[in-house]
């Protein structure tokens, strides 16, 4: 007997029994589902719920732009919505660009 190296016990004769194969599975699904409900699920609520915004914009809505402007639109069009972010200057964005509807009155306060 070393005392660097353990000594090697003979295994018994027979083959080791082999595990479920479900098992051997369950921690591969159980983390599917975690994904699921904590990355996928969330994600693609929120695609719907931008998704719904964007079609809804209408002329006269305060809206504040994935670049941080903030605005009034004036124009929607099929792609674009004209945005007047102070008076007199009017820019296009594309529509995906909105990223939240403000409350009216919103614009007058940040002023």
């Amino acid at each position: 007997m070393s005392p660097f190296i353990a000594d090697a016990w003979a295994q018994p004769a027979g083959a080791p029994p082999q595990p479920d194969p479900f098992l051997s599975f369950l921690p591969l699904i159980l983390l599917f589902v975690v994904f699921y409900f904590l990355l996928i699920r969330p994600q693609a609520k929120r695609a719907k719920e931008h998704k719904k915004l964007v079609s809804e914009l209408k002329p006269g809505d305060e809206v504040v732009t994935s670049g941080g402007l903030a605005g009034r639109i004036r124009e929607v069009g099929e792609s674009y919505v004209s945005l007047e972010i102070a008076d007199g200057v009017q820019v296009k964005v594309q529509k995906m660009a909105v990223t939240s509807l403000l409350p009216k009155g919103s614009l007058k306060s940040l002023s």
